[in-house]
């Protein structure tokens, strides 16, 4: 069992030491480092969390609320500095999702056959 939390640590490291990881990293710390940017960051996070948490508690999203997540989201998107943050992050979630696929390969693979 140790074998697969090492190989675990082991993938973790790589992604730290990762393109993609350092990429992210240095972007998130130009954007915190630049107070208008880190507000308007803080802002669209804030608003992101708040439509999850009402979605995953079964509540109905205004029109309201929407509106104000587009004009957020207009918002960040002109940002040049959020802008790249946001394509570092779905970079390395790119990767994320393909080593997640990797590692539950084994299940697919057993419930898969079951049909």
């Amino acid at each position: 069992m140790a074998n697969m939390y090492d190989s675990a640590y082991d993938l973790e490291k790589a992604i730290r030491d990762s393109e993609e990881f350092k990429g992210l990293k240095d972007t998130f710390e130009a954007v915190m480092n630049d107070p208008s940017a880190k507000k308007m960051f803080e802002d669209f996070r804030d608003t992101q969390m708040e439509l999850q948490q009402k979605q995953m508690q079964g509540q109905d999203i205004t029109e309201e609320e929407i509106e104000k997540a587009r004009q957020v989201v207009e918002l960040v998107q002109q940002h040049e500095g959020i802008s790249k943050l946001m394509e570092a992050e779905q970079r390395l979630n790119l990767v994320i999702n393909e080593l997640s696929q990797i590692i539950t390969k084994p299940l697919e693979e057993l419930y898969g056959s079951q049909q």
